[in-house]
C-alpha cells in the first residue's frame, strides 16, 4: 500500500511541477488522439513461471500540460500472463489497463513517459494440452503497477513506443494453506498512430 501511495505522489507532484515551472509557456499544440497496439511479452514474478507473448490494443489521448510535457492516458486491452514450467500450462489474464503517462519530450520527436497502471481482469484461463480451467479463483481482479517507457515519432502521425510496467500488487488470491505473493510484469512494444 505504501508503494501505491508513493507511486501516486510522485505523479502527481511531476505534474504539479510540469505546471508551476511552464506555465507561460503552455505549449499551443490541441489535444490528440490515437490508436496504438502491439506485443506484450509478460510474466509472474513466482520463479516456476516463465514470460509468454501477447497482444495489447487501444486508444489514447495526448494532452499538452506545459512546453515539453504531456499527459497521456490510454485504455488497452492487455493478453498478460505466463508460462509455468512444471506443468507446460500457459496462464492467460486478459486485462482492460487504464495507463496515465506523463511523458516529457526530451527532443522533438522522442518521449519518456512514466505513471500508474490500472489493471481489471476481464478473463483468466490455465490452459495445457490436456485441460482448460477457469482461473477466476486464483486471481484478484484488480491489478496496479507503475509504467516507465519511451517513444519516437517517424512523422506527425507515426510513432514506435517501448514500455515496461511492474506490478506493484500482489494479483493471486489467498486460499486456505496458501499465501500468494505473485505480482505481474509486461514489456511491451508497439506503434502508434495520432489521428
Amino acid at each position: 500500500m505504501k508503494k501505491i501511495f508513493l507511486s501516486l505522489a510522485l505523479v502527481a507532484g511531476t505534474f504539479a511541477f510540469a505546471q508551476k515551472t511552464s506555465t507561460n509557456t503552455v505549449s499551443s499544440s490541441p489535444v490528440r488522439f490515437g490508436l496504438k497496439a502491439g506485443l506484450n511479452i509478460s510474466g509472474l514474478s513466482d520463479s516456476e513461471f516463465s514470460s509468454k507473448t501477447g497482444f495489447y490494443g487501444g486508444v489514447f489521448a495526448n494532452i499538452p500540460v506545459a512546453q515539453d510535457f504531456s499527459v497521456q492516458p490510454e485504455v488497452l486491452y492487455s493478453g498478460m500472463g505466463a508460462k509455468h514450467i512444471p506443468t507446460d500450462s500457459k496462464t492467460n489474464l486478459d486485462y482492460i489497463s487504464i495507463p496515465v503517462m506523463l511523458q516529457y519530450n526530451a527532443l522533438p520527436n522522442l518521449y519518456l513517459e512514466a505513471g500508474p497502471q490500472f489493471n481489471f481482469l476481464v478473463s483468466s484461463k490455465i490452459k495445457s494440452p490436456s485441460y482448460s480451467i477457469d482461473g477466476k479463483e486464483l486471481f484478484k481482479t484488480f491489478d496496479f503497477g507503475l509504467g516507465l517507457g519511451a517513444g519516437y515519432y517517424f512523422t506527425p502521425n507515426i510513432g514506435v513506443n517501448l514500455r515496461y510496467v511492474a506490478g506493484l500488487t500482489n494479483i493471486g488470491k489467498e486460499r486456505p494453506g496458501y499465501t500468494s505473493s505473485t505480482k505481474s510484469g509486461v514489456f511491451q512494444i508497439g506503434l502508434a498512430y495520432k489521428f
